[in-house]
């Protein structure tokens, strides 16, 4: 077939992956808000026996701000996947068992400085502070410990031998989160209120878990974004990620420079145990490997190695999880769902929403 007869496909697929993810990412909250405005929703009052329908978006809104809050944590947890991919393309299968291990620091290193339901508000704030702080500290020197003793003697390895050792830690780390914690799923003091509504927004209930979730989100984005961009250091991991041997030859210490990208994304998975055990209420031993899943998941449909693509990815993962909860038979359908939007993003965009940032990809 003469190479001409191609270019109407070339260019149906340009568009069909531009405007057809957008479509088909809007089509989920575009059709439950049609639906709700149309058919109604059980608005939880009962007259003369017969619950009453609302006809609103208020229901939606509720949903996508649910989705938005949980995709937050599933975004810093992403985003250590990323910056660990980007450098040394290698998938870190231990990552979300160390967002496990913060979970298990904050609920013990709350309890030992004695923060409880008791606690006044300013004693808390503080304490809150500095579990965060802990929580970071443990998880990004335990994220570097995984990569000195595991990763760096692998390091010019075939693949497969760093992939099985990241999977074996991964075992590792659930077993001393089970000798920690015991099997069994524990609950924890909700030491926020996290269910409490701060505010409404013409229905929409904004609570103190939604704002802890994406407040924590936020600024710890906004503040790696900095550093990679604005600083030494992180120039170093732009430059390592785009060609080591050139970047030793410039004086750049490669191996210092891949324990800081493991420090870093151990110190958001850290900060994301905190914030899960804070919104969630419960903890277990093996909840870093859906997360880990989850997060990794949105790493790809973001684009590998980038880290705004995961910081989208966990978001929209977040909305479609919470949309698939509430309205599709009690969550039973949710990792399909969840999955399919994946298989859709990658068949029209293979580098994912904001495209890939390794040495393969350019």
């Amino acid at each position: 077939m003469p190479i001409s007869s191609w270019r109407p496909l070339v260019i149906a697929r340009t568009y069909l992956g531009r405007w057809g993810l957008i479509v088909a990412l809007a089509a989920l909250p575009i059709y439950y808000a049609i639906r709700d405005l149309t058919h109604g929703y059980a608005s939880g009052h009962v007259v003369h026996g017969h619950v009453l329908l609302s006809h609103d978006l208020s229901n939606i809104g509720n949903n996508i701000v649910l989705g938005l809050a949980n995709g937050a944590i599933w975004a810093l947890i992403a985003i250590g996947y990323t910056l660990v991919y980007g450098i040394i393309e290698l998938i870190n299968f231990a990552h979300g068992d160390v967002f496990m291990i913060g979970s298990f620091t904050a609920v013990g290193f709350a309890a030992t400085i004695g923060l409880g339901l008791g606690t006044g508000v300013v004693p808390m704030v503080f304490g809150l502070i500095a579990t965060l702080i802990v929580c970071m500290v443990v998880c990004g020197s335990l994220n570097v410990l995984i990569e000195r003793v595991a990763y760096r003697p692998l390091r010019n390895a075939p693949k497969l031998a760093p992939l099985i050792t990241a999977v074996g830690f991964s075992f590792i780390l659930q077993q001393v989160g089970l000798l920690w914690k015991g099997g069994a799923q524990q609950s924890v003091n909700d030491l926020i209120n996290q269910g409490a509504t701060v505010f409404n927004i013409s229905g929409v209930a904004i609570q103190r878990g939604y704002i802890l979730a994406i407040g924590a989100m936020v600024p710890l984005v906004i503040a790696l974004a900095w550093f990679i961009t604005r600083t030494r250091l992180g120039r170093a991991m732009r430059a390592t990620a785009q060609d080591p041997e050139a970047a030793r030859l410039m004086g750049i210490n490669v191996d210092r420079t891949i324990s800081l990208t493991f420090l870093i994304g151990g110190m958001l998975a850290g900060a994301a145990g905190l914030v899960y055990e804070l919104y969630q209420t419960n903890i277990v031993y093996n909840q870093g490997f859906e997360a880990g899943l989850i997060a990794f998941t949105a790493a790809v449909m973001g684009g590998i190695g980038n880290v705004r693509g995961a910081v989208l990815g966990g978001l929209i993962i977040g909305v479609i999880q919470s949309l698939a909860d509430n309205r599709m038979s009690g969550g039973e359908w949710t990792d399909a769902v969840v999955f399919a939007y994946l298989i859709l993003i990658m068949v029209l965009r293979p580098r994912g929403l904001l495209g890939e940032e390794t040495r393969e990809a350019g």
